[in-house]
């Protein structure tokens, strides 16, 4: 006759499986040496693999690599041990579909106190951010802000060209946030967690760019008193991100050609050959294919570069975003100072929704800074703004005149449907027309009798 004891463990491990398999998250254990020893039936569901195909198998080997990417700390020979981390993650499924899932791994411990393996729990988000993102309602990713539908679009093309590793090339005017694009891409992909290194090569001195790009051996020239990695070798795993690539030196373009096709390069006086494993986004605030017409730009490293190519909308094409990045702002300054600070009124804002941006986003947090710093009192008014801005607001014709302002350009008719469409709420109808809030606030307190009929 069994054992009762026995038989009892045995009904408690059935009735444990049981409970894990019914959880909306997926489940990975594994131990020290990366053998999984549990996978739920949701982590069936999001990745596409039975559990009898992962069982007792290294995690690397089952998923062609590290499950949770460049973050895994079970790479390289040993564990890098944290008790707990948590990142959002891209991963493709054993069909080729790419899923988007929030990823917490804990370490865990046996009856002695000592690491005995890892517990990796992953929620599938894939369809919550594609509804989020048709309806309008995804007004940040990555931590990049904006709800415009350009952005959305910016954000679908992060998540689909982050599982390659194909060359992205970001163009976009000064102050677009190009650099966050590319650190989305980096994070977003199974290099995130490896080091991403941006380089303006604008601000490298001519002389010493190669040495900065590709490092040097000792006494390669006057100064060079000891071996130095360059960015390529620093970046290893990871990305580099290319900043104002138009501005490299054509003798510095041969090069990183060879680079992109072959992956290898010399170090300035080396002569050994080195090999890294790189990503490589490039970005630029001029016109490339004009810079090849004018010979200052070589044409095949352009198609090298330019494999998926990424648009980032200035500021003044995405209005409708100004409300929601000077919030974050305004919420930076708070949280870093540990102090409050004063709102924004409908006329301050208003007025920045006019104003035309040259300088985009960047432009837009140097203003509210600006603004915080000259406020006196709990709300920042017109008069609080930057000169540029103040100037505008002298320009404009008054909203009060029904013969002037932007609230001349909406209709009746058309608001009365976009409140209608999103039931009301006003910041998703100003989206729907295209304008600020501050702009349908002002048509709707001038227009409330018509509207109310």
């Amino acid at each position: 006759m069994p054992d009762r004891k026995f038989v009892t463990t045995i009904a408690s491990r059935e009735n444990l499986v049981r409970i894990l398999d019914n959880l909306k998250e997926g489940i990975i254990a594994h131990d020290l040496q990366r053998r999984i020893f549990f996978f739920n039936a949701e982590a069936e569901r999001i990745t596409g693999y039975r559990r009898e195909e992962v069982l007792g198998r290294d995690c690397h080997t089952v998923f062609e690599g590290p499950f949770c990417g460049q973050r895994c700390s079970f790479c390289d020979g040993g564990p890098i041990l944290q008790d707990h981390v948590a990142y959002p993650l891209t991963i493709t499924s054993k069909s080729g579909e790419t899923r988007r899932v929030e990823f917490r791994a804990t370490m865990m411990r046996g009856d002695d106190g000592e690491y005995s393996g890892v517990l990796a729990a992953f929620s599938d988000v894939t369809e919550f951010l594609e509804l989020q993102r048709r309806s309008g309602e995804l007004n940040r990713f990555a931590n990049i802000i904006g709800g415009d539908s350009k952005m959305r679009a910016v954000y679908q093309q992060i998540v689909d060209v982050a599982q390659y590793d194909f060359p992205v090339h970001l163009f976009g005017e000064t102050g677009t946030g190009k650099e966050l694009v590319a650190n989305a891409v980096h994070n977003e992909s199974r290099r995130g967690g490896a080091p991403f290194v941006p380089i303006n090569c604008g601000a490298l001195p001519e002389g010493l760019i190669e040495s900065e790009l590709f490092g040097h051996v000792k006494g390669a020239f006057s100064g060079a008193i000891r071996d130095k990695k360059g960015r390529f070798e620093l970046a290893d795993g990871g990305t580099v991100f290319l900043d104002e690539v138009a501005d490299l030196p054509k003798s510095l373009q041969v090069k990183l050609l060879r680079f992109l096709q072959e992956g290898t390069f010399e170090k300035v006086g080396g002569e050994r050959t080195i090999s890294v494993n790189v990503r490589v986004i490039s970005a630029t605030n001029k016109d490339l294919k004009e810079e090849v017409r004018r010979d200052a730009f070589r044409e095949d490293l352009f198609y090298r570069l330019n494999v998926i190519p990424i648009h980032i909308p200035p500021l003044r094409e995405r209005k409708t975003d100004i409300p929601l990045l000077a919030e974050h702002f305004l919420r930076q300054v708070a949280e870093r100072n540990e102090r409050s600070v004063p709102a924004i009124s409908e006329a301050a804002l208003a007025l920045m929704m006019d104003y035309g941006w040259p300088g985009n986003v960047r432009e837009l947090q140097n203003a509210v800074q600006f603004a915080i710093v000259k406020c006196n009192g709990r709300v920042i008014m017109p008069h609080d703004l930057p000169l540029e801005l103040r100037e505008l607001a002298r320009a404009l014709p008054s909203p009060a005149r029904p013969s002037g302002g932007r609230t001349r350009r909406l209709e009746i008719g058309a608001v009365r449907e976009a409140l209608v469409k999103t039931g009301g709420n006003k910041a998703g109808a100003a989206r729907e027309l295209g304008v600020g809030r501050a702009t349908l606030y002002r048509f709707l307190t001038e227009h409330v009798d018509m509207l109310e009929r």
